[in-house]
């Protein structure tokens, strides 16, 4: 079981420095919370599923940046998920697409045949 001072230890022994390390440690702290508070509001102004969409549009946006600021190597496993992510995610927005496209078509029909039938006779 660890012991409840860790984290000063981890912060004396942190290569850039104590102060670094406590400034790295609530900077981190705050990050998380503006990206929990926006993904709450997401949902609250749109919805879960579009929250989650989101949420995994940002993972793989994050692989891809550690690669480029911290030089982290780019594995095959990073690879396959990366095209796994975006194959789901094209798919769901050309599914979304052509459902819009095949609802605007009903509504156009639906909306003449609407004004057809209710057309305002004189008498």
């Amino acid at each position: 079981m660890p012991t409840p001072l860790v984290i000063p230890r981890e912060a004396r022994e942190f290569g850039l420095g104590e102060a670094k390390y406590y400034v790295i440690l609530v900077v981190s702290a705050i990050f998380w919370q503006l990206y929990l508070l926006g993904a709450i509001g997401t949902i609250f102004c749109s919805s879960s599923l579009f929250s989650g969409i989101m949420v995994s549009v940002l993972l793989p946006v994050t692989e891809v940046l550690a690669v480029i600021f911290y030089k982290e190597s780019f594995q095959v496993e990073k690879g396959i998920s990366l095209v796994l992510f975006l194959w789901g995610f094209v798919s769901y927005f050309y599914g979304e697409f052509k459902e819009a496209k095949k609802m605007m078509r009903t509504n156009r029909v639906s909306e003449t045949e609407l004004a057809e039938d209710n057309s305002i006779h004189a008498p």
